[in-house]
């Protein structure tokens, strides 16, 4: 069992239609299966007084984050839209939202967006956040194994964050076989505790 305490935030990303839907544009194989585990660690968090946070990529109609402006996605998490709507199967009460590539940036790690052109980083509001809150461990959970789930993951270790990772909880898009065993093994390298 994972310890959750007023001293620990359960971060829970991307559960969103474009990811977890099957219709939706980016879909993660196996996305849907993964809702009751969060949610049990949602109820499991909120009953022992732990922060919950869910992220959001929120992204723009045009950015160079998409393929047809010169990026690597198919469009995704268009601000407002069905695709970027949390999945109506998350129950997540008041949880705190953090909101990411709202500008057009690469917001792959719930802590810091990447500028995908000239690739200069900032923080989002989270860390300051759970500092602000004395949050010393964060658990993850979530969207996608290989590159939302570890971004956040490393960053969280990079700012000193004790740092845990729901195992049955995350599932990978693997767009080449493997990243999804390789996100792993990356998270654990970097000091993350997989439950």
């Amino acid at each position: 069992m994972i310890p959750y305490d007023a001293n620990t935030a359960l971060i829970v990303v991307d559960v969103q239609n474009d990811f977890a839907d099957p219709q939706g544009t980016l879909s993660v194989h196996g996305a849907e299966a993964i809702i009751p585990a969060i949610n049990a660690e949602i109820r499991r968090a909120e009953t022992a007084g732990a922060c919950v946070v869910v992220t959001q990529d929120w992204h723009p109609e045009h950015t160079p984050h998409f393929a047809k402006d010169g990026g690597i996605w198919p469009v995704h998490c268009v601000a407002n839209s069905w695709g970027a709507q949390l999945h109506p199967k998350l129950v997540y009460g008041d949880a705190l939202r953090i909101r990411k590539g709202t500008g057009g940036e690469d917001g792959y790690s719930a802590f810091s967006v990447r500028d995908p052109e000239t690739g200069a980083e900032k923080a989002t509001e989270l860390a300051a956040t759970l500092h602000a809150r004395g949050i010393t461990r964060v658990v993850v959970a979530g969207l996608a194994t290989d590159y939302c789930v570890q971004a956040t993951v490393l960053d969280a270790r990079g700012l000193g964050f004790e740092t845990l990772v729901v195992a049955d909880a995350i599932r990978p898009v693997e767009r080449v076989p493997g990243d999804g065993a390789k996100a792993v093994a990356a998270m654990r390298a970097a000091g993350a505790e997989l439950r």
